[in-house]
């Protein structure tokens, strides 16, 4: 099994937006072949150190984590991400 999470800065003028970041995230639950858990959520303590926003999802195999990259329920998740976001990172990991 392969755990992927990634953490989200959002821009200032996209922080309104993240409550439906995070819904975006669900949006793709139970659609994608091989995703087995996922979960988002806005950060609540907004400490110095605090990303913006966290998405965690498991796959069965590091080739559904491969696929999951082109899948087309994820494509617009990740384009919304990619334009709302001044930073992320990302760790990958077997499990």
């Amino acid at each position: 099994m392969l755990r992927h999470i990634v953490l989200f800065k959002i821009k200032p003028e996209y922080a309104d937006e993240i409550p439906q970041l995070v819904k975006n995230f669900y949006a793709m639950d139970g659609k994608i072949e091989g995703m087995t858990d996922l979960k988002a959520g806005g950060d609540i303590l907004k400490s110095e150190r605090s990303y913006d926003l966290a998405f965690e999802c498991t796959f069965d195999t590091r080739e559904h984590f491969d696929l999951y990259q082109s899948h087309p329920v994820h494509m617009p998740v990740r384009k919304r991400m990619h334009e709302v976001r001044s930073a992320s990172v990302a760790c990958d990991f077997e499990i």
